[in-house]
């Protein structure tokens, strides 16, 4: 039985992780450095196919410049990684994928919302008939609709109730504000 130092040990294990690394995990660690801190903020590695690394940019104008630079990055790509890349392709498709996510993570909670009304109004439980006609069924959400806006203060320029976010945002409701944006 043979006893290994700790160092070799770290050794071995830190050779077997770096074989076992992805490509495309040790191309985005280095991808900041390799290239300039003004591109890497205009575009982002998307997948590696076939050995043809694939990034998405923000405009059509980076693409076509960076596709010029190509081969001069690939050489410092291939530096960096294990196995090498044959190509590179720059595009716009994907980065608009980024900015929806983006835009998800920064949600608005009800309560913040404008014509949130509060919990006592949006709780309230609602006894919902089983209607078979159109006509009892558009009576019913009448009467809810009146039940709901009961109390509410009126939009000074087309006198329906509106949730009092929505006054104190724009002084008139959302319908009436988008009427007058759309102008």
């Amino acid at each position: 039985m043979s006893l290994k130092s700790v160092n070799g040990i770290l050794s071995i294990l830190q050779k077997q992780a770096k074989w076992q690394e992805q490509p495309f995990q040790r191309l985005l660690k280095c991808w900041a450095e390799v290239v300039d801190p003004v591109v890497a903020s205009h575009t982002r590695p998307l997948s590696i196919q076939r050995d043809v690394l694939w990034v998405a940019t923000s405009s059509a104008a980076w693409a076509q410049n960076l596709t010029f630079g190509r081969s001069s990055l690939l050489l410092k790509l291939n530096q960096k990684l294990p196995t090498p890349l044959v190509d590179i392709r720059f595009s716009t498709a994907g980065w608009q994928d980024s900015s929806r996510e983006r835009k998800q993570q920064q949600t608005v909670l009800p309560q913040e919302h404008p014509s949130y009304l509060g919990d006592e109004i949006s709780h309230r439980p609602d006894a919902t008939p089983t209607i078979q006609d159109a006509n009892a069924a558009f009576g019913h959400w009448a009467r809810t609709m009146q039940a709901r806006s009961h109390g509410l203060p009126l939009c000074p320029q087309c006198q329906s109730p509106t949730p009092p976010g929505e006054l104190d945002r724009w002084d008139v409701c959302a319908f009436c504000t988008a009427k007058r944006l759309s102008k």
